[in-house]
């Protein structure tokens, strides 16, 4: 059986409505006078749940009000009647030259002064001889007597604020052009207001109290603290005191709307990262650590990358204004030298003077390969499989697919016999635990692998890059004293998470969006 809405209603509501009966719009500050509420947030909650109910609608309306900029403006003439007392002192047509030289005005206040005049009406511009001339008319004459409107208007402002509805708007739209007269201000106005069924069910409520306390019925706002007198909570003492037989309970609508609770949760980003780290954890991978800023040696002269590199370009990297930082011992940075100075005897190498000086500078790593071939270095004996998860910055561009602040998912692995078609395995069964199926590779090229690949998944109907992969060129391993082949790849992990939550530009992982927040499912 449905319960009546009366008996879903709380003390508060109750006095709402009571407040707001017979009424037309009324704001919550007028509410909480009228019936007593101790805080105005209590009459916007019980004002919230009568809205969720019907019985109440809730509007904001922007309500703008204008002041002085400058309290001068109510005393001192506007530009236009200072040129109007000047011009009349003339007697016939002035030249515009006369003109402002009589009014000591600026060129520029000038201007704005006889555009004033022309539009009230004031006077008539005209050409004699070449010269422009400015003559008075009827109506300059009988302002010379009297104050306009809007001039009328600024000594208004100046004893006090107006509303907009206070103010004729022709008036207004003429001191909102001037632009430096007003100052405007906005505030939002609140209003609440019964619903026809609100109206009958604070009527009904209405003749209800006033009958049981034979008082009248516009007095009922009086006693309702009386009447209804609730029980929040059963404990003990009212148990135990006799007095819950007399106590007031209010029944409960278990269909009722009742917003949804959200719990706390971290952010869906770092949910999948640890995702991705479980994943190549539970893979027998050992996860690495690494500093932001790193020196170029590792970043790319360990790679196999020549000095004069596009990507190595400020324009691509970003230098900090730092000291020097150290280099590995002086054996590998001699040997990663001469390979690229002379191919190590086992290439050619890229035939240019390597410096050491350029492999010192800082920069902000651009991706976490300076970190796992750094590691390679310092573990070169094989078998070793370790993964990278962190942040990377570039001067890339801001696009649905980009940003120049970026996580990297960075793998390695180092063993005898490792191929191709292992690191093609370990990518796709990597995508395929992160619920990724539809994924292809194709060929790809990068300085320091070969063969070389690109990781690309399907995406809203087209196929979107993932990163990088592919087998590290001799000329990068040997100088490191590393003898056996090593896989290596570099995944975005952003693009992973616009993939798995099928979100179509990037930068919906960095907007505060609460929604998306709390709508969120947990990531296993």
């Amino acid at each position: 059986m449905a319960i009546d809405v009366l008996e879903q209603l709380s003390l508060h509501e109750k006095k709402v409505l009571l407040a707001l009966r017979g009424r037309g719009e009324t704001t919550p500050q007028e509410v909480r006078e009228e019936a007593s509420f101790r805080e105005l947030v209590e009459v916007m909650n019980a004002a919230s749940w009568l809205q969720a109910k019907g019985l109440v609608t809730m509007r904001e309306r922007v309500r703008r009000s204008y002041g002085l900029a400058r309290r001068q403006w109510a005393t001192k003439n506007l530009p236009e009647r200072v040129l109007l007392k000047a011009l009349v002192k003339f007697r016939r047509a002035a030249t515009a030259a006369e003109l402002r030289a009589k009014a000591d005005l600026s060129e520029a206040d000038f201007s704005i002064a006889l555009g004033w005049m022309r539009r009230k009406g004031w006077a008539t511009v005209g050409k004699d001889g070449g010269q422009t001339t400015v003559a008075i008319t009827d109506a300059g004459r009988e302002a010379l007597a009297k104050k306009g409107r809007d001039e009328d208007l600024l000594v208004a402002l100046a004893k006090h604020e107006m509303s907009e509805e206070e103010i004729d708007p022709q008036v207004l739209g003429m001191l909102k052009s001037r632009q430096t007269i007003l100052k405007e201000k906005e505030a939002v106005r609140r209003e609440l207001k019964l619903t026809a069924k609100g109206q009958e069910v604070a009527q009904r409520l209405a003749d209800g109290i006033a009958k049981e306390r034979k008082v009248p019925v516009n007095d009922v706002l009086k006693v309702v603290d009386k009447v209804f007198v609730e029980v929040s909570q059963v404990t003990p003492e009212l148990l135990q005191s006799g007095k819950w037989r007399d106590a007031s309970y209010r029944k409960y609508d278990v269909r009722a709307f009742a917003p949804t609770a959200t719990g706390g949760k971290r952010h869906p980003l770092s949910q999948h990262l640890e995702r991705v780290r479980r994943i190549f954890l539970s893979m027998g991978f050992a996860e690495i650590e690494g500093d932001f800023v790193q020196p170029p040696f590792w970043a790319f002269d360990a790679l196999f990358q020549p000095q004069d590199h596009p990507a190595r370009d400020m324009l691509d990297t970003f230098y900090l204004d730092a000291d020097p930082l150290p280099l590995p011992d002086e054996a590998v940075v001699r040997r990663v030298a001469d390979m690229h100075e002379t191919g190590g005897g086992i290439s050619t190498g890229w035939r240019y003077k390597w410096n050491e000086d350029e492999a010192r500078r800082a920069i902000l790593r651009p991706h976490t390969t300076a970190v796992t071939i750094k590691w390679l270095a310092e573990h070169p004996d094989p078998p070793q499989k370790a993964f990278i998860i962190g942040r990377n910055f570039r001067r890339d561009a801001i696009t649905w697919k980009s940003l120049p602040e970026f996580h990297q998912v960075e793998g390695v692995v180092m063993e005898e016999g490792a191929n191709l078609g292992m690191l093609i395995g370990t990518i796709r069964e990597f995508y395929r635990r992160m619920g990724v199926e539809d994924v292809r590779v194709r060929p790809g090229y990068f300085p320091y692998t070969e063969p070389s690949l690109e990781p690309e998944v399907r995406f809203h109907g087209r196929w979107m890059e993932m990163g990088g992969a592919g087998i590290f060129r001799p000329e990068v391993t040997k100088p490191l004293g590393i003898e056996t082949p090593v896989l290596a790849w570099g995944l975005g992990l952003e693009r992973l998470v616009m993939a798995v939550e099928g979100i179509e530009d990037i930068r919906q992982l960095y907007l505060s969006d609460l929604d998306w927040l709390r709508n969120g499912k947990l990531v296993r």
